[in-house]
């Protein structure tokens, strides 16, 4: 018998969370996939104090579709409830995992501070965590219980991102996990999936398309040369992962071939700096474009690039004057340095505020985008009379006709699709052209349904 349990990102963007039963009462395994941490509200972030509603100590193994901390966040805490099996993931995954999960201690031990609550994690605990990680290749099939196998396949959201592909009593279940954008200079396409009987897949972009990725690069220099001309600061909140690198690829193509003025260029972003060292180690997991130009060219270097890693570089970008580009993080500006360069130019009409990432519902950056033109950043309240732009084709999440392509590649019959990781009406966008295009059987599971495959 084998049943899955929907007990994060379902009806929601973040925080997946997924158990997978297999065997009888006697011989049963349980397998988790990804335990993130769902944000974007002060609810959300209520939600990861919870208890697990199964017991940390009888799930076996525990397989990591990628390392952002929407499905890699509640690791340590999983640890701390007494959790021990294997954690499977990549190389690059598992290596951006603990990075990120260390950044993400000092931000939680702060909140934590300020709310009068303990720490959702400890420093001791991603150590611990990090101690039953267990590093897999693409393409390698490795076995996680009793006649039960999995693999991982290229999912080209970000370095090391994977499909996960199990198998069990004769049965194939997919999980998507995040879905790529192709093309994208820097990864391999996503790779498609000949046949499974159960698919999970995301649907974060489920009811929209994407800007055309040829135009992204055009819009990202006009953008640029818009402002600079204006004499303004370009700040650019991004996630620390892909997001930064992909940007910086574009950025060195842009100066390298003078297609926009010589301004100093920031990244101002401890994490994504050491996220950067990452990608360096690991340029096997590059696509053919990135591979063939890392060959002779400094890719993640260029003229008028300043690294700022302390404190005290951080703050000197407030004496340059003159217009800049910015990159910091959070990507959704939810923390990090971004936000002291957002209460200084926010108010800046002839500065821009260039956002090139999901937002999700009740962040900063969401709030920005919608048009609120009144903010609290650090206690303080922020007009925002700057520009505000989006970028769509940055997306490192497939769009809704991304998400078809994919699900009709499957060879049919398939028994049934789980959309997840969406917002409600994208989950039911993305069914509902799953049911009645694709004639393939859809759910869009609520937290805490259960079924039995």
């Amino acid at each position: 018998m084998m049943k899955l349990y929907f007990y994060g990102a379902a009806r929601s963007v973040t925080g997946a969370n997924y158990l997978l039963e297999v065997g009888g009462e006697k011989n049963k395994t349980k397998i988790l996939i990804d335990c993130g941490m769902s944000q974007g509200s002060r609810m959300a972030e209520k939600e990861n104090y919870e208890n697990f509603p199964y017991v940390p100590e009888e799930i076996q193994a525990l397989l990591v579709t990628h390392a952002h901390i929407d499905h890699t966040g509640r690791i340590p805490k999983i640890y701390h409830d007494g959790f021990r099996g294997k954690i499977y993931g990549t190389p690059p995954t598992l290596d951006f995992a603990k990075l990120l999960l260390l950044d993400s201690e000092h931000i939680i031990k702060y909140e934590a501070e300020k709310q009068g609550i303990k720490p959702l994690y400890a420093m001791e605990d991603v150590e611990g965590a990090s101690g039953l990680f267990e590093k897999i290749d693409y393409h390698k099939e490795f076995e996680i219980g009793p006649d039960i196998t999995a693999e991982f396949l290229d999912a080209g959201h970000i370095l090391g991102s994977s499909i996960i592909r199990i198998k069990a009593e004769g049965k194939t279940i997919v999980f998507s996990g995040d879905l790529g954008n192709p093309p994208t200079p820097l990864l391999a396409p996503t790779e498609f999936v000949a046949r499974a009987d159960y698919v999970v897949i995301e649907s974060a972009y489920g009811d929209r398309l994407h800007e055309d990725r040829v135009r992204r690069k055009e819009i990202l220099e006009e953008t640029i040369e818009y402002t600079i001309g204006k004499g303004g600061t370009i700040m650019i909140p991004a996630f620390a992962m892909e997001r930064t690198q992909e940007l910086l690829y574009e950025l060195n193509n842009l100066v390298e071939n003078k297609l926009i003025p010589p301004v100093p260029i920031f990244l101002d972003s401890p994490l994504a700096i050491n996220a950067t060292a990452i990608y360096k180690k690991y340029p096997e997991y590059y696509g053919k474009e990135a591979k063939h130009l890392s060959a002779s060219d400094e890719i993640f270097d260029f003229p008028n690039l300043k690294f700022t890693l302390s404190t005290e570089d951080s703050k000197k970008i407030n004496d340059i004057s003159g217009p800049k580009i910015i990159i910091a993080g959070s990507g959704m500006s939810t923390a990090g340095r971004i936000l002291h360069h957002e209460r200084r130019y926010l108010s800046d009409p002839n500065s821009m505020l260039l956002i090139i990432g999901y937002q999700t519902v009740g962040s900063l950056g969401r709030r920005i985008l919608d048009g609120e033109k009144e903010v609290r950043i650090m206690d303080e309240n922020v007009s925002v009379r700057c520009n505000v732009k989006a970028i769509g084709g940055y997306s490192a999440h497939a769009d809704q006709a991304g998400l078809k392509n994919w699900i009709s590649r499957i060879e049919r019959p398939i028994k049934k699709v789980f959309v997840v990781q969406g917002e409600e009406a994208a989950e039911l966008a993305l069914q509902k052209i799953i049911k009645k295009e694709l004639s393939i059987d859809a759910e869009a599971p609520e937290m805490g349904d259960v079924f039995e495959l």
